[in-house]
């Protein structure tokens, strides 16, 4: 490919309108369109700061903050894409904050050093022990 070539390609991506919801579908953050366009509705994603619809163009260059099951990332959009992708391509739409990186590990080692602490008995209690836990929680 020469240059010239190459630059048009990258002037047709700047110039692409896609839709918030189709491009975190296509950088792999939620695994259906629907799925993404209802954590948009929803306000678990924002844009620039602020909830948005899911029709809303994005821009290259914008802050998008979104909750992935616990985790929540904060990402700066680098590429537009309409379609989806493999997962090393569409790693490149996007460049996660260091910030929400180092919160998310924060986060993680919470978390499992929370799971220690709680009780976790070697078995399910029998019908007479679910009585006795029942009463105690009653009285």
């Amino acid at each position: 490919m020469s240059k010239g070539n190459t630059q048009k390609s990258q002037d047709k991506q700047d110039e692409l309108s896609v839709r918030l919801d189709k491009w975190l579908w296509a950088a792999r953050f939620y695994k259906t369109r629907s799925i993404a366009r209802d954590m948009v509705q929803g306000g678990k994603v924002h844009y620039n700061g602020q909830r948005t619809k899911p029709s809303k163009i994005v821009e290259v260059g914008a802050v998008v903050k979104l909750l992935q099951g616990v985790d929540e990332k904060v990402v700066t959009i680098e590429k537009i894409l309409e379609k989806r992708q493999g997962a090393p391509i569409a790693q490149t739409l996007y460049q996660e904050t260091q910030a929400s990186i180092e919160k998310r590990e924060a986060n993680a080692i919470a978390r499992k050093n929370n799971s220690f602490f709680a009780p976790h008995p070697d078995r399910k209690p029998d019908k007479k022990q679910r009585r006795e836990l029942l009463k105690m929680k009653s009285s």
